[in-house]
């Protein structure tokens, strides 16, 4: 099993925003999707935990169809699914699932990493990519338990109990279960974004 998050698909301004090391967003897709196929097999499975595709949606969410594996969507504010969005994400889940996603869900999950019961939410219990928290209805509350999310992009890969999936803290690749399993094993900590080397293999 594999973890994603914020590939953020056809959104130019995310190049500048997290510095990705791309010279356009044709470039930055086309990456994305090839870091991810070098990784995930097609009968894997991965949970992408939110904010997928953005600019003309109809072009970057069929991109969705080129990536390999089983796709669990947990929708974040990105995401036009979004139950958030109200009113305006009515429909939208069966593009989401008719694009590529076997199931969308909303809010949180429990997963299994190993042999412990998880968290996963498209955001953190706190902290955000922007300087100050947003979305606090739609947090999850800390509890104790592990968190995996996306949401902060580059602020870290992980603090304290909480594990940053999101492709801008994992050399925009996804992360195996393997990999998450040895960090929660480790116990908390806090370490950067990885560039260049990341060892997310099986």
């Amino acid at each position: 099993m594999w973890f994603s998050a914020d590939l953020h698909l056809g959104h130019a301004n995310i190049i500048a925003y997290s510095a990705r090391p791309f010279v356009d967003v044709e470039s930055m897709n086309e990456a994305l999707i090839e870091r991810w196929n070098s990784s995930v097999l097609p009968a894997d499975t991965v949970w992408v935990l939110g904010d997928v595709a953005l600019g003309r949606i109809a072009d970057t969410l069929a991109l969705v169809s080129r990536l390999h594996g089983r796709k669990l969507l947990l929708a974040g504010n990105h995401d036009r699914c979004w139950a958030g969005h109200d009113r305006r994400s009515e429909g939208w889940t069966e593009r989401y699932l008719d694009a590529g996603f076997a199931e969308v869900h909303q809010d949180r999950v429990r997963i299994a990493i190993g042999a412990r019961s998880v968290l996963g939410c498209h955001f953190p219990y706190g902290g955000d990519s922007h300087d100050r928290d947003r979305y606090l209805g739609h947090r999850p509350t800390d509890k104790g338990d592990w968190l995996l999310h996306g949401h902060v992009h580059d602020r870290w890969r992980q603090q304290g109990r909480m594990i940053n999936v999101g492709v801008d803290a994992w050399d925009h690749r996804p992360v195996s279960e393997h990999h998450l399993d040895q960090l929660i094993s480790t116990g908390p900590a806090d370490r950067a974004p990885l560039q260049g080397s990341a060892v997310t293999g099986r």
